[in-house]
């Protein structure tokens, strides 16, 4: 698995001839900035709703957010550690047959 800190070590996956089907291809300067309407720009990645703190909800109401967001995910992989372990058992039984 490739890292942020080694970014620069990776080599592209995309070739138009050879595999136009690669996932991840490098793009210079000039063939970004060539392109209709590019912006480099990245203020507009803000989140105005966190602008203005006052607006924020308590921190004892954010934390029961975040833990019930928590507890889904669980639940979700959870659910999906019990296919994977159901479809092994499927799986090793019509070996044995």
């Amino acid at each position: 698995m490739l890292h942020p800190e080694n970014r620069h070590e990776r080599k592209p996956t995309w070739s138009e001839k050879k595999n136009p089907e690669g996932r991840w291809r490098g793009f210079t300067y000039e063939e970004i900035v060539a392109r209709d309407k590019c912006s480099l720009d990245i203020f507009w990645l803000k989140d105005e709703s966190l602008e203005d703190s006052s607006k924020l909800p308590d921190p004892d109401v954010l934390a029961a957010e975040i833990a019930e967001d928590l507890r889904s995910a669980l639940e979700q992989i959870e659910s999906v550690l019990g296919d994977l372990r159901q479809r092994a058992t499927i799986t090793e039984g019509r070996k044995s047959d």
